[in-house]
């Protein structure tokens, strides 16, 4: 378990959505976020108060949580200094990037000089099986997105409270490393060995009450390229009984990707649906959730209408308005 509170460190990220996993931290457990340490040219800004080591470990901090998420989840050479800092200042650091902390030499030597632990979140802890497809009791929904980075964890966290809010038996099950540092626990899945990856969903979302519901935290997108495989992994991995559609209207191309287009919701629909029709015929598709955070209040408004008019079914941002339109989807399904 990590010790709280913590400094999200930003580093130099380029953008807000590089800064995604403090983005998360904040917004879900914002008591644990007690401020953020950005190096110069950081583009993202957590709105939280700029502490520098000294001063976060003077009001308490405990763990310095890497809060970029940037292409390829590298450990950039400009932030070795720092994290040794807060290592030598007795704080310990989490990450969930691809590049390990524990493969990074002056870490483990200041990790061992100073008693720091050097916690990698990405890395799985259990041997996973194979996945069979076989039912399970209890009932699955899972977010499938046009994109990667979409607002696909905000949705199932959203739901998942809206649901438990309603008297409904639910358990939030993350897939991503910020799902994990929110939760404190989960799978990997994008670190999982791919034979054991559809697997690994099976064993998080195991025989439940028939009246419990898995809400299962989205990765990828089935039309991005680069990440489509850990998509198809929580598709027959997770056997939903409900998708939820998220999208995120002002993208013009994949993220990373421009010379690739975003699907409309109508082609993710009819692709993503038979798909969890394989292994459960009796999926459907309940709703949509749409990342307004780009728009004023208005022309989210006009836009979720319009959209709902032409898809038939519930149309909401989240966590501008709350889960509770989904939640009733879901239970109506």
């Amino acid at each position: 378990m990590l010790e709280t509170p913590y400094l999200l460190f930003l580093g130099d990220v380029p953008d807000p959505l590089s800064a995604k996993v403090a983005q998360g931290i904040r917004d879900w457990r914002p008591e644990y976020a007690l401020g953020q340490y950005r190096l110069p040219g950081c583009q993202a800004d957590m709105q939280l108060p700029d502490l520098d080591i000294e001063a976060a470990v003077d009001q308490g901090a405990k763990t310095l949580v890497i809060g970029a998420a940037n292409r390829g989840g590298v450990i950039s050479r400009r932030w070795i200094a720092v994290l040794k800092e807060a290592l030598a200042a007795g704080m310990d650091i989490a990450s969930g990037l691809h590049n390990l902390l524990r493969d990074e030499p002056e870490l483990v030597e200041a990790a061992e000089t100073h008693g720091g632990r050097l916690i990698d979140v990405r890395v799985p802890q259990v041997q996973y099986p194979i996945g069979d497809g076989k039912k399970r009791r209890g009932k699955r929904c899972l977010a499938v997105g046009t994109d990667c980075s979409i607002g696909k964890m905000y949705t199932a966290l959203a739901l998942d409270i809206a649901l438990r809010d309603a008297g409904t038996k639910s358990s939030f099950r993350a897939t991503g490393q910020t799902g994990i540092l929110i939760t404190g626990q989960g799978v990997p899945l994008d670190a999982v060995i791919a034979d054991f990856m559809a697997g690994s969903i099976e064993w998080l979302t195991p025989d439940n009450d028939d009246d419990h519901w898995d809400i299962i935290e989205g990765q990828g997108s089935l039309f991005h390229p680069s990440y489509s495989g850990v998509t198809m992994a929580l598709i027959h991995g997770g056997q939903p009984d409900a998708l939820i559609l998220c999208h995120e209207p002002t993208r013009t191309h994949m993220r990373g990707l421009p010379h690739y287009q975003l699907p409309t919701l109508e082609q993710l629909r009819d692709t993503a649906l038979p798909l969890a029709r394989v292994v459960n015929p009796a999926c459907q598709v309940v709703g949509v959730s749409v990342n307004t955070a780009a728009m004023d209040a208005e022309e989210a408004e006009g836009y979720l209408q319009g959209l709902e008019a032409r898809l038939g079914l519930p149309c909401v941002d989240p966590y501008r308005q709350g889960g509770k339109r989904l939640a009733e989807a879901v239970l109506a399904c």
